[in-house]
C-alpha cells in the first residue's frame, strides 16, 4: 500500500499551478481525464465541503464505498465493492484548499488514478460540485479503460455517487464535522510550528 515517503514526493504528472484572484494558488483542473461530472447541491459551499472533508461517512451514502481508513494525515485507504468483492486502496489528498479544491492520486502500482474535486457557490446559494477523473491502469486494463464504453460506465458510476452524496447532505441540512487544513504537495500546512512532541497533525475524518 503506502509507502512512509510517499507523502514527501512530488506528485508525477500532477496539474499545473494557478495563482487566482484571491492570491490563492490552486492546481489547474486536470487537461486529461477520463471522466468530468457536475451536481448542484442546496446547502452553502462551507457546508458542502466540510461534509466532504469527512471522508468516513462516505459509506453511509454511497453504494460502493465500504470502508475508509485514516491512514496519515493526507492518507487514506479505501475499501470499495459490490456484494461479496471487495478491493481496497490507498489514496493521497496531494492539494486542498479549505471551500473550493482537493485533489487526489491513487497510491496503487496498478491500476492507477487521480481525481479532484472542485466546489463552486450558485446564485441560489447552493454548491455545484464538480468531479474529475483520470484513470491509469496499465497493460490490457488500460486498455479497456481508454474505451468510450468504460468511461461511460465510471462516469454513471461518479454521476450517482454524486446523486447520493447530495440527497445525504440536503437531507442533514449542515455538515457532521470538517477538516479545514491546507495541504500543498501532500503535506499539511501549518499556520504555527507544531509542538516539539507532536510530529503527526490529527485529520478528524469523521
Amino acid at each position: 500500500m503506502a509507502h512512509e515517503n510517499d507523502a514527501h514526493q512530488a506528485v508525477p504528472n500532477a496539474p499545473g499551478m494557478r495563482a487566482d484572484a484571491d492570491g490563492i494558488t490552486r492546481r489547474r483542473p486536470l487537461r486529461e481525464r477520463h471522466v468530468e461530472e457536475t451536481v448542484e447541491v442546496a446547502v452553502p459551499v462551507r457546508t458542502a465541503y466540510n461534509q466532504w472533508t469527512q471522508f468516513k461517512t462516505f459509506p453511509r451514502f454511497s453504494t460502493v464505498v465500504r470502508g475508509v481508513e485514516q491512514i496519515r494525515p493526507t492518507v487514506t485507504a479505501w475499501t470499495i465493492g459490490y456484494g461479496p468483492l471487495r478491493h481496497r486502496f490507498a489514496v493521497e489528498i496531494v492539494e486542498q484548499d479549505p471551500d473550493a479544491y482537493l485533489a487526489w492520486r491513487g497510491l496503487e502500482q496498478n491500476p492507477s488514478h487521480r481525481g479532484e474535486v472542485e466546489f463552486r457557490p450558485t446564485e441560489s446559494g447552493g454548491t455545484a460540485i464538480t468531479v474529475r477523473m483520470l484513470l491509469q491502469p496499465r497493460g490490457a486494463a488500460g486498455i479497456l479503460t481508454r474505451s468510450p464504453r468504460a468511461a461511460r460506465l465510471t462516469a454513471r458510476l461518479v454521476r450517482g455517487e454524486l446523486m447520493h452524496f447530495k440527497q445525504f447532505i440536503e437531507g442533514l441540512g449542515q455538515e457532521g464535522g470538517a477538516w479545514r487544513g491546507t495541504i500543498r504537495n501532500g503535506r499539511v500546512q501549518h499556520d504555527h510550528p507544531e509542538p516539539p512532541r507532536s510530529r503527526v497533525a490529527q485529520w478528524p475524518v469523521g
